[in-house]
């Protein structure tokens, strides 16, 4: 089924601006399933120097069809898909078809096609306007359909007829031949074969290139490289403000198709901390489909991840190859490594702040303990002081009551001296008057004893 898509380009002399704008269309409902896989509508506004602001597309832009036609190459087809040698020649038939209620007048030509950034394929604009030249022929014009600057399937690709034109409820089919040079690359292209008119949006004065084409995809036979690398891989931490909690990471690198095929990839993303502890995988996208020599920006987020001061990330690819007639060579899973730092600043904070008041509240102590030693010091000294002081006052009276006594003493032992003199005298005095009694009472007894 045709899937419709818009855009809106205003050209000018020396620049051109693109605004997109989406159209739908309700005559492509009609076509069966599987006739066409590319569709794309687009509007290219020729402004003049009035033309400011962005106008609105007409909601009748897209009036036809286009669909593959029956033959030798298949029926039904999605798409038109060839593979061929260099030099050769292909030849088949685009059908459009009027389901409007009014003819039309309708460009053909060819474009590259390439990746957008949404993931999808699209087709190069033309650079310059088609002129519309009426001939008279009810299927053909020679109308000047400007250049994409395509070089490979749009400059390859040769309709037989510029212009056709329809009358309402109309089919014509539209022959084309694909040239590939004898020089061409091996490998795979893309691009369109397109089916275009100029539409005009009256309000804004302007008019619109509304395009519907079916995708052409190439491959071109010879040595055929699928490779992909990975490149600019990088792991970003980010931190909560809860200082226990983890942490958020991005994985961030670019997909690159360096080979010659087209090639679309699964991806598998996990994070780590050092030794592989506490890992966290990540929730990526496939890869689209990239034509040769295209890249992809990636981004993945993984939740849940430990701050472990180092991070490790792990990249692996696994190549999805194309359906395309013939043997694709396998491609072997890319792999790619990327690491980086995951500090925990806020737990650090708080060690910080713990190990900080751990320190004053040490300090403070052994500053209140020196001052306490300083103090009892103080107040010991204090007191050996006054003490020393009390003791001499008191080491003062002490000696001054010493000397008093010792003049009592010498006083006293003056009075016992004068006493012991006169006890001695009377003693003497005593003593003889002793010793003359006995003589004199011996004199008695000597004479009573003697006969």
């Amino acid at each position: 089924m045709p899937v419709p898509a818009a855009r809106a380009t205003t050209r000018r002399v020396a620049a051109r601006s693109s605004a997109a704008f989406a159209a739908l269309s309700t005559g492509l409902a009609a076509l069966p399933v599987g006739l066409a896989a590319l569709a794309v509508t687009l509007g290219t506004a020729l402004a003049g120097p009035a033309a400011a602001a962005p106008a609105t597309a007409p909601t009748d832009d897209v009036t036809w069809g286009v669909r593959t036609a029956t033959n030798d190459h298949g029926a039904e087809r999605e798409n038109f898909r060839y593979t061929v040698d260099p030099g050769a020649k292909v030849s088949d038939e685009l059908v459009v078809t009027n389901h409007g209620e009014t003819p039309l007048k309708l460009d053909i030509y060819a474009a590259d096609g390439y990746t957008t950034t949404a993931g999808q394929l699209d087709v190069l604009t033309r650079d310059t306007g088609a002129e519309d030249t009426d001939t008279g022929d009810t299927h053909t014009g020679d109308t000047d359909t400007g250049d994409t600057g395509s070089v490979h399937v749009g400059s390859w690709l040769d309709p037989a007829v510029d212009q056709v034109r329809l009358a309402p409820g109309e089919s014509a089919d539209v022959p084309f031949t694909l040239d590939v040079p004898d020089d061409a690359t091996p490998g795979d292209y893309a691009g369109a074969i397109l089916t275009s008119r100029t539409v005009t949006a009256q309000e804004a004065g302007l008019d619109y290139e509304t395009r519907s084409g079916i995708r052409v995809y190439l491959r071109v036979a010879g040595d055929l490289a699928p490779s992909l690398t990975v490149t600019d891989a990088h792991v970003g931490y980010h931190q909560t403000l809860n200082p226990f909690g983890p942490g958020d990471a991005t994985v961030t690198y670019t997909v690159r198709n360096d080979g010659n095929v087209r090639l679309a990839a699964q991806q598998d993303v996990g994070v780590a901390g050092p030794f592989g502890w506490l890992g966290a995988q990540g929730a990526a996208a496939d890869v689209p489909e990239l034509l040769p020599g295209e890249s992809w920006p990636v981004s993945v987020p993984v939740d849940g991840v430990a701050p472990l001061f180092w991070l490790g990330a792990d990249i692996v690819l696994v190549a999805q190859l194309p359906d395309v007639a013939g043997a694709t060579p396998g491609v072997a899973p890319v792999e790619a490594h990327a690491s980086g730092l995951a500090v925990p600043w806020p737990l650090l904070a708080v060690i910080v702040l713990l190990v900080g008041a751990v320190v004053v509240i040490v300090r403070r102590r052994r500053t209140r303990g020196q001052r306490e030693d300083a103090r009892v010091q103080a107040a010991v000294a204090k007191a050996l002081a006054e003490r020393a002081a009390s003791e001499g006052t008191s080491a003062e009276g002490t000696s001054a009551e010493g000397t008093s006594a010792e003049g009592t003493a010498v006083e006293g032992t003056a009075v016992e001296g004068a006493a012991g003199e006169g006890a001695a005298g009377e003693a003497e005095e005593s003593t003889g008057s002793d010793q003359a009694a006995p003589e004199e009472s011996e004199a008695p007894r000597s004479g009573a004893v003697a006969p």
